[in-house]
């Protein structure tokens, strides 16, 4: 059974919402390292904030944040600069159509 699967894709934005295991707030970092290990990419910075974690991720070369709000549950993927890395964004989106 996959871990992370296709929520949404809102290719305009470069937003792709993901389904994912509960997490809460300090359970989201072991939760995100797996993400990233999964598709794979590279962790380029962490921050937290009071309830949301945002990373910066590489992803062949691209740049998103990997975002995780613990009291909604959401996790989602966010492309830097959508308009250029919209090709990016739909192969994320499609290969998370059938999990990871």
């Amino acid at each position: 059974m996959a871990e992370f699967t296709l929520r949404e894709y809102l290719a305009e934005s470069g937003v792709i919402m993901l389904d994912t295991p509960d997490f809460d707030f300090d359970s989201f970092p072991q939760l995100g390292s797996r993400l990233v290990e999964l598709l794979p990419a590279t962790i380029v910075e962490k921050q937290c904030d009071a309830d949301i974690h945002t990373w910066l991720i590489d992803f062949e070369g691209t740049q998103f944040f990997l975002k995780a709000e613990h009291y909604a549950g959401v996790l989602w993927l966010e492309a830097l600069n959508p308009g250029s890395d919209q090709e990016i964004s739909d192969f994320l989106a499609h290969i998370l159509t059938k999990g990871l």
